[in-house]
């Protein structure tokens, strides 16, 4: 072989093109728990506390492209200020591989106070971002110890018969009303210990539990003394783990104030 056709050989070999691999983008899902004083802490605020709680971790966080890149983080529903949360949903992407009880024994660690960390699932790949399906509420009765609010039990269930039998109700929403229809929006609405409400999630703007309380006639329970709590958000679809490391549960039941319990095993 001459000298010029190692050089082609040389040449061609170094042409040859390189795949780069991929960066590692793992997704976990993280229930947990928003009460005590951190319900009052708004949805943008609860976000920039993840991200401060998942550095703090220390982490290997996948970021978005760009400029400005940014944790890839996200809520499939925001919680509103003053209400608190039993079972919130957060999504992240890692740049690295954890098992699930690693991941969750690093964030509970944290004892951020008011945010319980209940479990942590590493999403197969494929099975698609968190997708709302409806969210479940109890409205606590108004406190006795704040003043006096009159609770007319016969009349508030006249309230939800008349309200539910309606084909559609009308809101303000940003200083423009909103008509929506009631049977495409509550799923369910109950009256007995407490209020309790299931609100549909879909494309379109959606009733909130404190639009509920104003067209039943309860717009006076939340400055008396009332507490908005979400108990559940559901999603589209669950995926039962498979294999015992991409799934991870505290085993605690958290309440509406400052403090969770350990459940006996």
């Amino acid at each position: 072989m001459t000298s010029s056709e190692s050089n082609l050989q040389d040449n061609d070999s170094q042409a040859e093109p390189t795949e780069a691999s991929s960066p590692l983008r793992l997704r976990y899902r993280i229930r947990f728990a928003k009460t005590g004083l951190l319900r009052w802490t708004s949805h943008r605020d609860l976000a920039r506390l993840w991200e401060r709680l998942l550095r703090r971790a220390q982490l290997k966080l996948s970021m978005t492209e760009g400029f400005h890149p940014k944790p890839r983080i996200s809520f499939p529903s925001a919680l509103a200020l003053g209400i608190s949360g039993l079972d919130e949903v957060v999504e992240l992407e890692l740049a690295e591989s954890l098992d699930a009880q690693e991941l969750l024994t690093r964030l509970r660690s944290d004892h951020q106070p008011g945010l319980e960390i209940k479990s942590v699932q590493l999403m197969p790949e494929g099975s698609g971002k968190a997708k709302l399906v409806k969210t479940d509420y109890i409205i606590s009765r108004p406190d006795p110890d704040l003043g006096e609010c009159d609770v007319d039990e016969a009349a508030i269930h006249a309230r939800i018969d008349e309200f539910l039998n309606q084909e559609s109700v009308t809101v303000t929403r940003k200083k423009k009303p909103l008509t929506v229809r009631v049977s495409d929006q509550v799923l369910s609405l109950a009256f007995s210990d407490n209020l309790e409400l299931s609100l549909a999630a879909l494309d379109a703007a959606t009733l909130k539990p404190t639009d509920v309380m104003d067209l039943i006639g309860l717009s006076d329970w939340i400055a008396a003394g009332s507490q908005i709590i979400r108990t559940e958000v559901v999603l589209a679809s669950e995926v039962t783990p498979a294999d015992p490391n991409t799934f991870a549960s505290a085993n605690i039941t958290p309440q509406a104030g400052e403090t969770t319990e350990e459940v006996p095993k």
